[in-house]
This record gives structure tokens, sequence and C-alpha cells, in this order.
């Protein structure tokens, strides 16, 4: 299919926070309960309408644990978006944010998206981060905040969608050229047809949560 816009996104966060299952969610409109551990960077698409235009979203899904961390360092550069995404119900994923944020905007380009996920939304009764407390870290860090749930779906379309249309906003405010940090234009909007994009609009790959 071809498209106006490109963006690559890239998720980011501890292992078992649900970064693969939020991928899996909103390429596919499923979820898979157990899944093998991210080896590396996983990877899925999906195209989407805004303003009518076709934009196609590059989601890169990367594995949280230690060892990976410099495979995932090398995607952050050519990122338009982030998902920062913590376990409601896992204090320490929470507690890692930080880290994460600083690893982001130290070794991607300056007009990098991010958007915080509180994920599990539907294990509220087991909530060990209160949604006060994820608003506080977005504000500080003016990042965009939203809780969602892989198993539900809740919120995972706004999340995704969401950070495209800031994306969108900032080529449209001229903030920054198509064609730079993360974002490609695409046939449509160069007047082509076919060539780079073409192909089915929703893939994806098994990961882990």
């Amino acid at each position: 299919m071809s498209y106006n816009y490109l963006f690559k996104y890239i998720i980011i966060g501890d292992t078992g926070v649900g970064k693969s299952c939020l991928l899996l969610q909103f390429t596919d409109k499923r979820f898979q309960p157990v899944h093998d551990l991210t080896i590396g960077v996983e990877f899925g698409t999906r195209t989407i309408t805004l303003d009518g235009k076709e934009v196609k979203l590059q989601i890169w899904d990367t594995a949280g644990q230690e060892a990976f961390r410099s495979i995932t360092r090398s995607y952050y550069r050519g990122a338009a978006g982030a998902l920062l995404v913590y376990d409601i119900t896992r204090r320490e994923t929470f507690n890692q944010l930080e880290t994460w944020l600083e690893d982001a905007r130290q070794h991607s380009n300056a007009n990098l998206t991010i958007m915080l996920i509180g994920n599990k939304s539907d294990l509220s009764h087991r909530r060990a981060v209160s949604r006060e407390e994820g608003e506080a870290f977005a504000e500080k860090y003016g990042l965009v905040f939203m809780e969602t749930s892989a198993k539900t779906a809740d919120n995972v379309e706004s999340a995704f969608i969401g950070t495209a249309q800031t994306i969108y906003e900032k080529i449209k405010n001229e903030e920054f050229d198509p064609d730079t940090n993360g974002v490609k234009v695409g046939p449509l909007q160069s007047g082509g047809s076919g060539g780079y994009g073409a192909g089915p609009s929703t893939t994806a790959k098994k990961g882990c949560c």
C-alpha cells in the first residue's frame, strides 16, 4: 500500500511490561498472553489515515534486557516516535523510567516524540503505581501520558495514533523537514506511485510481553 508519510517508532521499557503485546494488539488486533522473550528487536507495521493522509507506521519492538541495550540504542536515532512503557503492577518498571528516558534522549534526534504508557490497566486491582504518579512523571519530563491494556485493547489505538498525530502536527508546523528524524515522504505525497512501502499494511512478528 502506498503512503504519504512513513513514521518510524520504537517501543522501549523493561522486560515484561507488555511491549510486544501492545504491538500485536495494534497491528493484528489480538492478544497473545504467552510470548517468547524478544531477542534484540522485532518489527510490525500498520497504515493509518491522518487528516486525509495515509501514514505508514513502522514499529520496532525492542528487548528490555540490559544485554540488548546496545542494540536498542542503535534504533533511537532513526525514530520519529517512542512509546516508553511500564507495568502499573510492578513499581520497579516505573522506577527504571528515568534510565530509559535518559538513554532515549541521549541517543535520539531532538525531535523525538515520546509517549509514556502505563500498561496493564486491566489489572488495576493489583496496581502498584498510581495514575497520578504516571501523570506527574510525564509532566515533569514533557511527555504525553496514557494508561493502556494490551489485553482489552483499551487506549492502544489512541497511544499509537496519538503519537502519530503529534508527529504529523510537527511536520505541518514545519518544526522539522520531512525525510529526516524518522520520517520519510512516500510516493503519494511526492506524486509518485508504488515504490518504497508497497505491500501489506499490517504485519507483526512474535515477541515478548
